[in-house]
């Protein structure tokens, strides 16, 4: 190999080692990354629930009839306002054809045993009269005949009450239904010719019409176990409906469930509260709702994001890194108050000034890198 080539190969490996040397000590003179910060703001925190639920009436009254019919009519419809007394459907009865016979044949047993009672009685009044028979012999005859003539009455008033409903000339006092309070109908579930029967000590009985006061509605919701122990009774609640989105409505916590239910996993406490109205304000019942419930409140408080805490591992108490200097940064413990979620109250551990470390690393950019810009 000519000695002139050898030398320039020399030369060429000696200025890439060097090229390499220069680069390398030029990445490392550099720092690989920089860090953002941010600092403590003064703000109102509030620490709050929201329960979805909704808006219903504090009473619902179910009108039942007192005898099995059919619906012969109705009167009034969904939405009517209805006063105590007003009349709302007629039923008419329809006898079961076993009950009636039953009744028939005891009418006329009656009427056999009065028919005799009644000779022996009119036999022993004109022997006792005369005073051939025992004034205890004829009361005994006498206690027989009222007997069988009460049992007569008995008798045929049942019959009346099976055939027509009741045992008086009209069948208006069981076949009328009408309304017991006043209010507004919410739900009329039967049409005319539907068949109804009454309530008894096996069955509810079929629902005429549902009557509610809407002057008067609570809000009704769950709440999540982890939160129900922070509640008490007399909270105040801010109601939101979504159908009047404009709207917002007051409410006083009026009950706690002192049981949970469980849901998916999740034990939920039922809660209630008396809804504030004004007369401007209808609510329909059953609205979907939500209630907004404040459990703390702190106004003008140094706060900072949730997101720049860190806690320790073994102890578990949060902590965060402020800038000393230039990407550098110093560990400081804290205490904390109010959060929303969001924000944190920070009490102690660090004053307004301090820059706090933004977990996201930013690469700087190299001196080539700008030179190309």
């Amino acid at each position: 190999m000519n000695k002139y080539v050898k030398y320039g190969l020399i030369g060429v490996v000696c200025i890439g080692i060097l090229y390499a040397i220069v680069h390398f000590l030029k990445q490392n003179s550099t720092p690989a990354t920089l860090y953002q910060t941010e600092s403590l703001e003064r703000k109102d925190i509030v620490n709050k629930v929201i329960v979805t639920g909704k808006v219903i009436p504090e009473d619902e009254i179910n009108i039942k009839p007192q005898i099995s019919g059919i619906i012969d009519k109705v009167y009034l419809e969904e939405g009517d306002q209805v006063k105590a007394g007003d009349l709302i459907a007629v039923i008419k009865v329809v006898p079961n054809e076993q009950s009636l016979n039953q009744a028939q044949g005891r009418v006329r047993n009656a009427e056999i045993a009065l028919s005799n009672s009644k000779i022996e009685y009119d036999r022993n009044k004109t022997l006792f009269d005369k005073g051939v028979v025992s004034s205890q012999d004829f009361n005994t005859l006498k206690l027989q005949y009222d007997q069988a003539t009460q049992e007569l009455k008995n008798s045929k008033a049942d019959y009346q009450i099976i055939r027509r409903g009741s045992a008086g000339g009209s069948a208006s006092a069981n076949t009328n239904i009408r309304a017991t309070v006043s209010g507004t109908i919410l739900e009329i579930p039967v049409e005319e010719g539907d068949q109804v029967i009454q309530s008894n000590n096996f069955n509810d009985g079929t629902t005429i019409a549902t009557i509610a006061d809407m002057t008067r509605m609570i809000f009704e919701g769950e709440v999540d176990e982890a939160e129900v122990g922070k509640l008490s009774v007399g909270m105040p609640l801010d109601i939101s409906l979504g159908a009047l989105e404009d709207n917002k409505f007051e409410a006083k916590l009026k009950f706690i469930a002192p049981k949970g239910v469980e849901e998916e996993g999740a034990v939920q406490f039922k809660i209630e509260g008396d809804l504030v109205l004004d007369e401007s304000s209808y609510i329909r019942a059953g609205y979907s709702a939500n209630a907004s419930i404040v459990l703390d409140e702190k106004k003008d408080v140094l706060a900072i994001k949730e997101a720049l805490l860190q806690f320790d591992k073994e102890t578990e108490k949060p902590y965060v890194e402020i800038e000393i200097g230039e990407n550098e940064f110093e560990r400081k413990d804290l205490e904390l108050g109010v959060s929303d979620g969001i924000d944190v109250e920070v009490v102690s551990g660090i004053d307004e000034e301090a820059k706090i470390k933004v977990w996201n690393k930013l690469e700087r950019r190299s001196d080539d890198d700008d030179e190309d810009s």
